[in-house]
């Protein structure tokens, strides 16, 4: 390959680029605002380009997992580049490599765009919030400022435990420790289970995505611990139904129990093309009192934690409906751009047009 990876990555840089994508038979390939940009002024990729890149960057662990199972994951970083997250994996017999940029620093709440609400879970002495959503949804980031926000403002310790670690977090008013999974530890239960007895006043969680790991996380926040944690689902209704179903059918009326007593809020979120380029964020937002409690218990949510959304913006809670009218309103994104994101597109246009909003 004639151009280097570190000049690869600097273009990536230098253009604002989320992933690069490294494939045989086609140019390197950006992601730039969502959208996918091959590289056009460079050659297809050979078979021993890939794998030369991969062996590059690959850290023992990682090369390890790599000839075990053919993909693997880890951290890449250089001090004139910046962090990436890595996710090497054969297709078609031959190395494939996408790497996701870590940007520099946590972007605080404001510049997130993320509601005030947040800062109220942020502070919460002990429970368990969620933030959930797609991949490539900003889920890192928007825990990473929830730790970060933390750090800042209150003197505890707090452990988090990633795979892998992409935001490094210096000391501020608390003492950070972090562990990432395969390398500091043997996964993310254990960990858990570790940090209860390492005087953790806050636990941070990258994903759950496993009984072991919910069931620590729930033990966690009962022993009086924060414990924020990341799951790969579409909403709050769909991330309190997920947790639940990693339990056996015989404990999950318990751990509805347990969920109910303990969940402080769930943030779910959606990257969203914003008008004027770039993408904003939208988020819907459950945060839990006695009613909400009730109704994870029953296990009755899907339609009545959606009216209670809708109806509760005094405890600070949103629909993803609602935020994304208040960002057509604003001007922040196009009518057109939003419909897709929504559930009720003719209420939807109706309230826009409502507030003057010409599609």
């Amino acid at each position: 390959m004639a151009t280097s990876l570190e000049d690869l990555l600097k273009r990536a840089v230098d253009a604002k680029a989320s992933d690069v994508h490294f494939k045989v038979g086609s140019p390197p390939v950006m992601r730039i605002d969502g959208e996918l940009h091959r590289m056009q002024d460079l050659p297809s990729l050979k078979p021993t380009d890939t794998e030369a890149i991969a062996q590059a960057i690959l850290n023992p662990r990682a090369a390890e997992a790599f000839r075990d199972h053919n993909e693997a994951d880890f951290a890449f970083g250089r001090s004139d580049l910046g962090r990436f997250r890595v996710n090497v994996y054969r297709q078609r017999g031959s190395v494939s490599l996408v790497m996701r940029r870590v940007l520099p620093g946590v972007p605080s709440f404001d510049r997130l765009g993320l509601p005030p609400i947040i800062r109220r879970l942020a502070a919460e002495p002990r429970g368990l919030v969620l933030v959930s959503g797609p991949t490539g949804s900003g889920l890192t980031t928007t825990m990473a400022a929830i730790i970060e926000q933390i750090n800042a403002t209150r003197p505890v310790a707090i452990v988090t435990i990633e795979d892998p670690i992409e935001i490094l977090f210096p000391d501020k008013m608390a003492v950070v420790t972090q562990r990432e999974v395969g390398v500091d530890t043997a996964g993310y239960g254990e960990a858990v289970r570790r940090a209860m007895r390492q005087d953790a006043d806050v636990l941070m969680l990258s994903e759950v995505n496993e009984p072991e790991t919910a069931s620590a996380a729930l033990a966690a926040a009962e022993t009086g611990h924060l414990v924020v944690a990341g799951m790969h689902t579409a909403d709050p209704v769909d991330t309190i139904s997920r947790f639940v179903d990693f339990f056996e059918p015989a404990s999950q009326r318990t751990a509805r129990t347990r969920l109910g007593g303990l969940l402080k809020g769930i943030v779910s979120q959606r990257l969203v093309d914003a008008a004027h380029g770039g993408r904003v964020l939208a988020c819907e937002i459950l945060t839990v009192n006695q009613r909400v409690s009730e109704v994870i218990l029953a296990g009755t949510e899907q339609d009545a934690l959606l009216d209670m959304m809708r109806e509760s913006e005094f405890f600070g809670m949103q629909t993803f409906d609602q935020a994304l009218l208040g960002l057509v309103e604003a001007g922040q994104v196009a009518l057109p751009t939003a419909l897709p994101f929504v559930r009720n597109t003719h209420e939807f246009r109706a309230k826009a047009m409502e507030a003057g909003v010409e599609a």
